[in-house]
Formats: C-alpha cells, sequence, structure tokens
C-alpha cells in the first residue's frame, strides 16, 4: 500500500476505546507528544501538508483515531466555511466511522457516514466537481454512503492492534 508520508512511522497499535491505552495517556503510543500543529491545508499545496497526507496514511492502514487527530489540526487551520474544511471534517467523520465499526456500534457507524457523505457533497457542488487536495469527491461521497450502509459484525475475540475495515482507500491523484 502506498505511503504518501513515509518519513512519519505508524503506530504499534490503532486506538480502539476499551480495549487499547489511550494513545496520550499512560503507556500510550503518543504519550508526551505534544498536539500535532495546526498546519493549514492549502488546495494550491496540499502535497507538502504533512498532517494530512499522514492522515490519509494512518487511515489507509487502519488507525482511525489516529487519521482523525492528525487531521484536526488542518481542520482548526482552516477559514470559515471553505471547501478544503469540508473535506477535512469529512475525513474526521469516516475516521469516526472506522473507531465506532471497530467497537461494533452500528448506529454510529452509520451516522458518521451519512455526515461525512454530506460534508463531501458540500465540498463537491463548492468546487464544481473537481478533485480537491488529491481526492475525488464524487468518489468520496460513494465511500461515505457505503460505510453510512455498513452492517458488518463486531469484532470476535480478542482484538487485533491495527485492523483495515474498509474495502475503499483514499487515494490522491496528481501525488508525485
Amino acid at each position: 500500500m502506498r505511503r504518501y508520508a513515509p518519513g512519519r512511522p505508524l503506530p504499534p497499535y490503532a486506538f480502539v476505546p476499551g480495549h487499547w491505552p489511550h494513545p496520550r495517556g499512560e503507556g500510550g503510543h503518543a504519550q508526551g507528544q505534544a498536539e500535532p500543529p495546526e498546519e493549514a491545508l492549502d488546495p494550491a499545496a496540499w502535497t507538502i501538508c504533512e498532517a494530512y497526507l499522514y492522515g490519509i496514511d494512518l487511515f489507509n492502514h487502519g488507525y482511525y483515531w489516529e487519521a482523525h487527530e492528525a487531521w484536526e489540526g488542518p481542520w482548526r487551520a482552516a477559514p470559515g466555511a471553505t471547501p478544503e474544511k469540508a473535506l477535512l471534517q469529512g475525513l474526521i467523520r469516516l475516521a469516526a466511522a472506522g473507531v465506532k465499526l471497530r467497537q461494533g456500534i452500528l448506529a454510529s457507524v452509520r451516522s458518521h457516514g451519512e455526515a461525512a457523505e454530506r460534508l463531501f457533497l458540500q465540498a463537491l457542488e463548492a468546487t464544481g466537481g473537481r478533485p480537491l487536495c488529491g481526492l475525488d469527491l464524487l468518489a468520496l461521497t460513494g465511500f461515505a454512503r457505503r460505510v453510512a450502509a455498513e452492517q458488518s459484525e463486531p469484532e470476535a475475540g480478542e482484538p487485533v492492534p491495527v485492523r483495515v475495515v474498509f474495502a475503499d482507500q483514499l487515494v490522491l491523484t496528481g501525488f508525485a
């Protein structure tokens, strides 16, 4: 699987509440680390936004809580009602759906998927259907719709440290 921020290592486990230590808590994989910086995501220069790219890597490899955290900084730094802010918020909602799917809370998976779909449609309308920050918004909308319809069974037995729960991946176009 392609890495977009290969210089940043993946954590030893993906946080799932109730199964692993909170990453910033006692014994967590990010204990003592600073919060991610509020690095703006410029749609004209998205290929240099490390937090955005690392979030894509984390998401694609099954680190949904961690992807959410990576995208928080760019989302907070994004100005008002912009397509990139809607994109980031939609990605954060997809990541939250991944955590909830691992927890087996399907009602939350559905609500996060539906919210992500609305946000991607908002960005799609604002961009006239053009890709945004390397992502195909129409494809993302379909991804979110499939997430909202997810009917998987909760994980059986002992949880594994990392598990990719979505068939779709976030694929960036225009990335060298």
